[in-house]
């Protein structure tokens, strides 16, 4: 059951904090609708890992399209582009 609370319950923040905990978000209300939630910094960590997981892997599947359809690049030319881009041309 998702921990509830209006945003005003923050008057006295150590209870509120008391409730979160990993998997146990406390969500605030403000004018009766979903407004914030407060989250434990390892879930937090964890969400931006995930996040950043699934970027890369958005990216990987896109160079992969780009390959397929425009054709790969080889080794050579990998290494040209970015040796030119580590010498700053």
């Amino acid at each position: 059951m998702p921990n509830i609370r209006p945003i005003s319950d923050l008057r006295n923040y150590p209870a509120v904090l008391q409730e979160v905990a990993v998997g146990s978000p406390v969500y605030l209300t403000k004018n009766g609708r979903g407004r914030y939630a407060i989250i434990a910094i390892d879930e937090y960590e964890n969400f931006e890992r995930t996040k950043a997981e699934l970027q890369l892997m958005f990216e990987l599947e896109k160079g992969r399209k780009t390959g397929e359809e425009k054709g790969w690049l080889s080794e050579d030319e990998v290494r040209a582009h970015f040796g030119a881009k580590k010498n700053g041309k």
